[in-house]
């Protein structure tokens, strides 16, 4: 990684849909060297695929929630990745601190909310979940660059 492939990531995580070409003069430099770097970022699984980034509150999704959860009998992982295949599910952490795991998950309505954290709470070995639910969103993008 040197400052060249900074910059692409930079221009891709604003833009994914920019082309290689755009890429090239906007930087100064050849398509074929943009092509090659992106290639060789995939390769690395740097860039690990390509998204498009949601006004999730346009599409009705007004409920953020983020979800503290407790565990027992080592069953923490299991109970993660159960939990990481639900739709609403945008983040799962493994935590220090009182939880074990921290989720974040956006929701269309308060009863879907409530229908997602009885379901959790039901999994054996859940010892306990605390739910916060976000009043304002200052600042919510992934992107690092």
């Amino acid at each position: 990684m040197d400052d060249k492939d900074f910059e692409i990531l930079k221009h891709l995580s604003v833009d994914g849909r920019q082309s290689a070409r755009q890429l090239s003069h906007r930087m100064g430099v050849s398509t074929v060297t943009i092509l090659s770097r992106i290639k060789k970022l995939e390769e690395k699984k740097i860039i690990k695929g390509y998204a498009v980034r949601l006004n999730d509150e346009l599409l009705g999704f007004d409920i953020t929630a983020i979800i503290e959860i407790k565990t027992n009998n080592g069953k923490m992982l299991d109970i993660e990745n159960e939990i990481a295949k639900n739709d609403h599910v945008i983040a799962v952490y493994d935590v220090t601190g009182d939880a074990d795991m921290v989720i974040i998950a956006k929701f269309k309505n308060r009863e879907f909310l409530s229908d997602f954290i009885k379901k959790i709470s039901a999994l054996s070995d859940v010892e306990n979940t605390l739910t916060h639910l976000v009043l304002n969103t200052i600042k919510e993008d992934t992107r690092l660059i």
